[in-house]
């Protein structure tokens, strides 16, 4: 029962969202809404987690890599134009680097394993899955490239 009052609170949210609801500053009342580049998110605390966002791969990896995970929604506003930058990263840097999304508003577990609060989201993570660094809201792509090489990971752009 109460996963349905969660799933249907979730889809309310979104729905006011999509219906133009913007720029609404999460106040001491917990309002849900977006400003300045990021969406502020409530995800309830205390459910086990019963998925893995990142699944056993079935053919082993060649050599593990930098990652670079976004967590969202393709209905939050801010998330929709980090979009063309994460393909963009993916494009670019094809095997220096892995780019990964999850939509938190679909995946709640993976909103909660990895302590979100608002989205976007971008936590960057070594090439053991260590995390090494984490930016809330819109990250300009240039502010991408230039985190990574101040976290020691020098990107070149693939031919």
């Amino acid at each position: 029962m109460k996963k349905n009052i969660t799933i249907v609170g979730l889809l309310v949210i979104a729905v006011v969202a999509v219906m133009g609801i913007k720029k609404i500053k999460m106040g001491p009342s917990g309002q849900v809404g977006c400003a300045n580049g990021v969406c502020t998110l409530p995800i309830p605390a205390g459910r086990p987690l019963s998925e893995d966002p990142h699944p056993a791969a079935t053919v082993p990896a060649k050599k593990p890599l930098p990652e670079l995970l976004e967590l969202g929604s393709v209905t939050c506003i801010p998330c929709k134009v980090m979009a063309p930058i994460l393909d963009e990263l993916r494009k670019t840097f094809d095997g220096q680097l892995e780019v990964d999304f999850i939509d938190v508003w679909k995946n709640e577990e993976a909103g909660q394993q990895y302590g979100i609060r608002s989205i976007p989201t971008q936590i960057f993570f070594d090439a053991d899955g260590n995390e090494i660094f984490r930016h809330e809201g819109f990250y300009p792509r240039d502010d991408i490239v230039a985190k990574w090489k101040e976290l020691g990971v020098d990107l070149e752009a693939s031919k």
